[in-house]
């Protein structure tokens, strides 16, 4: 298992976000969605991986982030929730370049 396997695997667990496990109730209890183009560095890494234009953007900074095999593990959380577990791998400069890169697709 790679370092960062292992530290996604560890965030997961430490955050409560397996696949299995329910959302808070708080979660649910959205009355609006705002409407944007594509998600933002704040939207969780699966909601980036959906969008094409963003999954490009993950793939440049983070390379293999769409096939990783601990995907499933960390997908529904953010890249600042990923950052301290991820052994270096995710760090605020790649999360402000991605966010840089995520924004100017809206120009």
């Amino acid at each position: 298992m790679s370092k960062l396997t292992a530290a996604l695997a560890a965030a997961a667990l430490a955050t409560g976000s397996l696949v299995g496990l329910t959302a808070p109730a708080h979660a649910t209890d959205v009355a609006a969605v705002s409407v944007r183009d594509h998600p933002t560095v704040n939207d969780s890494i699966k909601d980036l991986l959906a969008d094409p234009a963003t999954a490009a953007i993950l793939e440049k900074h983070l390379p293999g982030i769409g096939s990783h095999p601990a995907l499933p593990q960390f997908e529904d959380m953010t890249l600042a929730e990923v950052m301290p577990y991820s052994e270096g791998e995710v760090t605020q400069a790649i999360i402000d370049a991605i966010d840089a890169d995520i924004k100017a697709l809206e120009d």
